[in-house]
């Protein structure tokens, strides 16, 4: 029987206030990637920034690959965006000494922005973050109770909780790391071996973190923690906190010591990532019925992380 993974995490700031319809077109969903550094105007990578809508990254990846003649591991990216969704990113194509325009490129449901030379690259985390715009169609709860959690959200933060996605359908990608490490051995693609060994290390952080939530803590610094409150992205090396922290911490992992075990094995080294999410710029607008949030959040950070304090999804 497949393992039942429960994601609906505990939330910090009490029960959804309003329920509303998400992404019931692409355009409700807009994601901009900011880069994190300037581009070099030389080099043997061509940098396309593209927008796209209803397409995946590696949908785009597939088709710069054919355009330009390479492999696809020749193409690099910041990140992962979502598919049902209208969204603006940079992707690298390495050319040596060729040179290929893709102003005709050409590609359904995608069209090229701009275009750069740089020296290397891009790798996943290269972006600073991502501005988005979020439309939530016929909203239903009272507006100044909505606007005040809205204005909570802004000045405290909500817990920085790994969203669904990266835990795939169901949990899905969590049923294949169970897999993958009771096994211990065999052929499997680096991709899919990376994106569950990613989704593992993920849940053990949101397991910290949802406890903390239910202590209380989540948003204030406890013994031991230096800083900013952080949770720890398992691996290798000594644990980056002690005292009472230390003592949470390991109770929670306790019942998942073979996960921890094998993401040593894995030759992963220990990362603490901050337990709070503050989102910048954050701001919002009515439409009617309709509500758009606007906001930035930083590499790695997750918009459902937001929504989830603000409202139930509506089919």
């Amino acid at each position: 029987m497949k393992p039942s993974y429960y994601l609906d995490f505990p939330r910090a700031l009490g029960a959804t206030v309003c329920c509303a319809g998400f992404k019931l077109s692409p355009e409700d969903f807009f994601v901009e990637e900011i880069p994190g550094f300037a581009f070099t105007g030389e080099g043997e990578h061509a940098c396309v920034f593209i927008e796209k809508t209803n397409l995946n990254t590696m949908d785009v990846v597939q088709a710069l690959a054919r355009y330009a003649g390479v492999e696809p591991h020749a193409i690099g990216y910041c990140g992962l965006k979502d598919k049902n969704a209208q969204t603006r990113q940079w992707f690298s194509v390495c050319l040596q000494a060729s040179r290929v325009d893709f102003s005709s490129f050409s590609l359904e449901g995608a069209h090229v922005l701009e275009t750069a030379l740089h020296t290397r690259k891009l790798r996943r985390g290269d972006h600073r973050g991502n501005f988005f715009r979020i439309c939530l169609r016929d909203v239903v709860g009272e507006k100044s109770v909505i606007e005040e959690r809205l204005f909570l959200m802004g000045y405290r933060g909500v817990p920085n909780y790994f969203g669904e996605q990266r835990f795939g359908r169901e949990g899905n990608n969590l049923v294949e790391a169970e897999r993958l490490f009771a096994r211990r051995r065999g052929k499997m693609r680096a991709f899919k071996q990376r994106m569950y060994v990613s989704a593992a290390r993920a849940w053990l952080f949101n397991q910290i973190l949802a406890e903390r939530v239910r202590q209380g803590n989540w948003n204030i610094l406890l013994e031991g923690e230096q800083v900013e409150p952080q949770a720890p992205l398992w691996g290798r090396g000594r644990p980056g906190c002690a005292g009472p922290l230390f003592e949470l911490e390991n109770s929670v992992l306790q019942q998942w010591s073979s996960w921890c075990e094998w993401l040593e094995h894995c030759g992963l080294q220990q990362e603490r990532r901050q337990t709070v999410l503050q989102p910048q710029q954050f701001s919002w607008a009515w439409q009617s019925q309709d509500l758009l949030l606007s906001f930035s959040l930083s590499g790695g950070q997750f918009a459902t992380s937001i929504l989830r304090e603000l409202l139930v999804e509506r089919p």
